[in-house]
């Protein structure tokens, strides 16, 4: 199988194959890149993974103890096999060759752009599936791509993309209106996304302006809910030093605890699938630390396979082509 090439996934063959081919003969130099963190395969691979975060620097013993006792809780991060889901969804809507790089796991970027370099790609569009914009995630994946013998058109951020924003708020209706019918009452929301360290917004970074945003959107498209109703924190701090940005997730719960509130709803808008930081630090974590004092906590399903988001990712591709070369995207935005 190539690798992250998106156009094999398990079970599409004839379809993706027969896909493909249209693709690469109607437009056979133009392709997207999608980018994603990547995720070990099993516990096994955690210290690993943990070096290719840090550049191939030791992570204190402890921390590699914590991380892969997170990951055996959740059984495996199904993050890779929904990214090329994702993938191929944009590729069925684009006709586009898309293929799928992960900066920290395999399919490695640096193999993915050599197997794009063999395939005749001489441009490609790339899309950090971290919608907003930070030097620690969107500027270290652009690090990854090295220097491609190809053209790279990147996306900066699309954190505002009507289409991202309407997939987030589908989500985010089934799920609380659900929680708010379960608990007989207006059920508080917290909207979070991953913490980054302090110094980079301090230095700049849009990261946090660009967060809080995308959650304002997707609360306005919410007609049900209140501006009283909802709040926004970081989640998943990392275990080295230095400031992180906060309010933690554990602090609003504790406040909403202290004003007599037994329910919490979770929205992140900040992650695109399932992997460690919703599956554990959110479904296992805060569900336990709510419970500690008498509270539930539900969450919003996940993008994962809304056909909105893929509409989503397609649209931003569709927006960087010249206009003699935009391709007829299949149902856009219905």
């Amino acid at each position: 199988m190539w690798p992250g090439r998106v156009g094999r996934v398990r079970g599409r063959h004839a379809r993706a194959t027969h896909s493909r081919r249209n693709a690469l003969a109607s437009n056979p130099k133009l392709a997207v890149l999608l980018l994603a963190h990547g995720s070990p395969d099993s516990p096994a691979d955690v210290p690993e993974f943990l070096k290719r975060i840090t550049g191939g620097r030791p992570m204190p013993e402890a921390v590699v103890v914590e991380v892969k006792h997170r990951y055996s809780l959740i059984g495996r991060s199904p993050l890779t096999e929904i990214t090329l889901r994702q993938g191929q969804s944009v590729q069925t809507l684009t006709g586009l060759p898309t293929y799928v790089g992960m900066r920290n796991w395999k399919p490695f970027v640096a193999e993915v752009v050599a197997q794009m370099a063999r395939d005749g790609v001489q441009k490609a569009i790339s899309i950090c599936l971290a919608p907003q914009n930070s030097r620690t995630s969107v500027g270290l994946y652009r690090q990854s791509l090295g220097t491609p013998p190809f053209q790279v058109d990147f996306v900066e951020n699309w954190h505002d993309h009507p289409l991202l924003i309407r997939a987030f708020a589908e989500k985010f209706e089934a799920g609380w209106k659900k929680a708010c019918a379960e608990a007989g009452a207006r059920v508080p929301v917290i909207f979070t996304a991953h913490s980054v360290p302090r110094r980079t917004v301090d230095e700049g970074d849009p990261y946090e302006a660009q967060a809080k945003e995308t959650a304002a959107m997707v609360a306005m498209q919410a007609p049900s809910l209140n501006v009283e109703d909802w709040f926004f924190a970081y989640q998943s701090q990392g275990m080295s030093g230095g400031e992180w940005l906060g309010p933690t997730v554990e602090s609003v719960i504790d406040k909403l605890h202290g004003e007599g509130h037994r329910a919490v709803f979770l929205q992140p808008i900040g992650f695109v699938c399932d992997h460690v930081e919703v599956l554990y630090d959110i479904d296992i974590a805060f569900r336990e630390y709510a419970a500690k004092k008498g509270m539930r906590l539900w969450r919003a399903e996940s993008l994962n396979d809304s056909p909105t988001f893929a509409a989503a990712v397609a649209e931003v591709v569709r927006s960087r082509l010249e206009p003699d070369k935009k391709p007829n995207l299949v149902q856009l935005g219905s």
